[in-house]
């Protein structure tokens, strides 16, 4: 019937203003226009369920008409004359509509607009990482409302200046001015996780307090475009949020520094060098910001994404030194001790100024293999003290170190000999029923060798722990047989 402003529609949980009026399929009036609009919730019920999915579909200030049958005039407290109708004719002008963001989808971080902002959403939003200008009042959520903060007031008037993407102001703060238009109003509720708990407190806001911004976005400036700039211009840009990102990463704000480290490298794909210094020192930074992503993700404890990160470099140059050094201590955290090895080894072939470094990486290794040799030895020690047919009493360790015993039952034992890989053929299976019984360890080479190597130890380490319980049921065995007179 008219024709709606701009491209956005009401969702969950947006609040909506509509003029309605209702009549039944044959004429007969149900609901006329009312002093004031209709005001509701999406997704709370108040109206129907067809008229619901119908103002869905509107944008600001459109008339329609929605017509819905039976079986979606769902009973609605703001409209219970349409329900037992066949069909209901709804003629709905949207006057206006509050958005209203669950930002995290569990109803904890809520951003709600109080003022309409200028521009289209979200193209004109900072979504990027920009420098922001905002007003904002802080409240704590109880029955006081207490106020702990305010620009205009505590801020000699001076709003709130600050870069995001750098950790600067709260996470959950920050989610919320990203999704804001210029000069909008929004209030903020956030729960302590995204206010204050992970971030430095105020003195008069208490540890777990849930809090309320009242922000005013005043305005923002958007990073520069690339596109156009010099070479030069290009690398001093990326040296600046490489700089940045190093700032971060100091701090302990590691995904933030690696997404800093990951902005340039996604501008990068766009750069072409011209000659042959520039190219020079464009792959050599591209390649520092790659180590330095892995860096990143090593301290997140991703250490195969860090290893992915670092070939990225060796595929191009296997005798990068700081690639090898950064791979190795990947491959240490991951417990890969033989492939740390032989990155450590490498880097005192390709440059021996690395020697210092990698020797102290192999050192720190040697103790690591040594720490795992000696839980293994510890978890599995007596395991094979105890006579054939007897279950052994196993002493493990769990994380905190605290030492509890247990028993492996025979159905244990049973299980480990089922989950080995060696397919053995008929024969051989016929050969081993006429066999002198060697024991359970017998059948456990397979499954054995994949719970040490889990361990990080070598194979030599492996083998000798094998071959040294099957000596020891072997000896068992010999002692328990009758002796044969001569």
């Amino acid at each position: 019937m008219k024709e709606g402003q701009g491209w956005e529609s009401p969702r969950e949980p947006y609040e909506v203003k509509a003029w309605i009026s209702a009549m039944t399929g044959d004429g007969k009036l149900l609901l006329s226009h009312t002093e004031e609009p209709y005001f509701f919730t999406f997704g709370k019920s108040e109206v129907p369920k067809g008229l619901e999915m119908g103002i869905g579909t509107m944008a600001h200030e459109e008339k329609a008409v929605i017509y819905v049958t039976s079986q979606y005039l769902t009973e609605s407290p703001l409209m219970p004359v349409v329900e037992g109708h066949e069909e209901v004719q709804f003629e709905v002008e949207l006057v206006h509509f509050i958005q209203v963001r669950d930002m995290l989808g569990d109803g904890r971080l809520i951003k709600r607009r109080l003022r309409d902002g200028k521009g289209e959403f979200p193209m004109d939003c900072p979504l990027h990482d920009s420098l922001l200008r905002a007003h904002y009042k802080g409240s704590l959520l109880n029955e006081e409302k207490t106020v702990f903060y305010d620009t205009r007031v505590d801020n000699n008037g001076d709003p709130l200046e600050f870069c995001s993407g750098e950790g600067l102001v709260p996470e959950g703060f920050e989610m919320c001015v990203r999704l804001m238009l210029p000069e909008e109003i929004a209030l903020v509720t956030c729960p302590p996780d995204y206010a204050y708990d992970k971030f430095p407190r105020p003195t008069n806001v208490p540890e777990g307090a849930h809090v309320q911004w009242e922000i005013e976005l005043l305005g923002f400036e958007m990073p520069k475009d690339w596109t156009g700039m010099t070479f030069q211009g290009i690398m001093d840009e990326a040296e600046k949020i490489r700089v940045t990102g190093n700032r971060l990463f100091k701090e302990g704000k590691f995904e933030l520094a690696k997404a800093k480290y990951e902005k340039v490298l996604r501008e990068f794909n766009h750069v072409n060098p011209q000659t042959d210094e520039d190219g020079k020192v464009f792959s050599d930074t591209r390649n520092l910001l790659h180590l330095n992503v892995a860096a990143c993700l090593l301290k997140l404890g991703e250490c195969r994404k860090s290893i992915e990160a670092c070939n990225k470099v060796l595929d191009a140059n296997p005798a990068h030194v700081k690639g090898l050094y950064r791979r190795g201590m990947a491959y240490l955290a991951a417990g890969d001790f033989e492939e740390a090895r032989n990155d450590f080894e490498m880097m005192i072939k390709t440059d021996k100024l690395s020697e210092p470094d990698a020797m102290a990486a192999l050192t720190k290794l040697k103790r690591m293999e040594q720490e795992a040799e000696k839980k293994v030895r510890k978890q599995f020690k007596g395991l094979f003290d105890k006579k054939p047919g007897e279950i052994a009493e196993v002493k493990t360790e769990d994380n905190s170190g605290d030492q509890t015993q247990g028993q492996i039952t025979e159905k244990q034992m049973s299980d480990v000999q089922e989950s080995s890989d060696c397919n053995e053929s008929e024969g051989s299976l016929d050969g081993a029923a006429h066999a002198p019984q060697m024991g359970w360890f017998y059948h456990f080479w397979s499954s054995g060798r994949r719970l040490f190597s889990a361990q990080g130890l070598q194979k030599s380490t492996i083998l000798f722990l094998l071959v040294a319980a099957i000596s020891i049921v072997i000896l068992q065995l010999t002692n328990t047989m009758p002796a044969v007179a001569a």
